[in-house]
């Protein structure tokens, strides 16, 4: 038996990106991840993301906002930050968590201006799309940015 790796994904408000990544983690990796989505404050869950994540298959209605200290007590092997906030506020983790930074944009900024919610829901579904294209490569993507982040990867 082999152990999962487990990653939280960490935005600024735990409402729709992180929510979405964790949605993805536990649908397409859950037989090699145990993830967890945790923001640095508490927004609610976006009912957009929601939607967005029913339409492919993915059932996100009953995760809970919730921040770092609402967390089981976890040593991560991966903290993924999704959102520049996140990544700049990003605090220490206790044992051997690598973390990492990859921003997607968010929904709801891109979504401000739209006349319907069909027209919101394309931006919902674009980053949602981009979020599951990440987790689907996963573990060689969470490589890559490591070895980015230390100047190693071009």
């Amino acid at each position: 038996m082999t152990d999962r790796l487990k990653i939280l994904f960490l935005c600024t408000g735990n409402s729709c990106r992180s929510q979405m990544a964790e949605g993805w983690a536990n649908h397409l990796k859950g037989d090699s991840i145990e993830a967890y989505s945790a923001g640095i404050e508490t927004h609610g869950i976006n009912p957009l993301a929601v939607k967005a994540m029913a339409e492919a298959g993915v059932d996100i209605g009953k995760h809970v906002s919730k921040t770092i200290d609402d967390l089981p007590e976890a040593h991560f092997d991966y903290v993924v930050t999704l959102c520049g906030h996140a990544h700049e506020s990003c605090p220490l983790f206790p044992g051997h968590a690598k973390v990492v930074h990859r921003g997607f944009d968010d929904p709801p900024k891109l979504a401000e201006g739209a006349q319907s919610e069909e027209e919101a829901l394309a931006h919902y579904r674009r980053v949602r799309d981009e979020i599951r294209k990440f987790v689907a490569d996963r573990p060689q993507s969470l490589s890559r940015l490591e070895e980015a982040a230390q100047g190693e990867f071009p």
